[in-house]
């Protein structure tokens, strides 16, 4: 019995804050689908098309399209994921796509988290008690 789900090509996982994204890339033209909806639905406006685009557009590469399961974090931690995720999945594709991403800064993961609160500061984590002046 042949299957009619599309050849998964790539597969990788992204990461931003607390967002994480699921990535498999298939062949084809098709729009992306992000958590069954289609990609530009899911993050409207042209500064997140452009951001999501990027790899596509770094590599040349118009041959292939994407099914992404996002959670957690916010829309644009998210949209960062799934950024990083595409790259992933491209660079392990195809050997050769890896170097344009790398310079491009696309495969590099965004350490940066919320900092934690601390003991002693009122709830948050920068806070300082206030001192008296007299």
């Amino acid at each position: 019995m042949a299957s009619t789900s599309p050849k998964i090509i790539a597969s990788a996982i992204g990461r931003r804050k607390t967002s994480v994204a699921s990535v498999r890339l298939f062949s084809g033209t098709a729009e992306m689908t992000v958590n069954g909806k289609p990609i530009s639905q899911y993050f409207p406006g042209l500064v997140a098309q452009t951001r999501y685009l990027l790899p596509f557009i770094t590599s040349a590469v118009s041959k292939y399209t994407a099914s992404i399961k996002v959670h957690g974090g916010g829309l644009f931690g998210q949209l960062d994921a799934a950024v990083l995720g595409l790259a992933r999945a491209l660079a392990t594709a195809s050997d050769k796509l890896k170097s344009p991403l790398r310079q491009a800064g696309l495969l590099t993961r965004d350490s940066r988290t919320r900092q934690r609160r601390m003991i002693g500061m009122g709830g948050k984590s920068r806070r300082k008690r206030q001192s008296p002046k007299r």
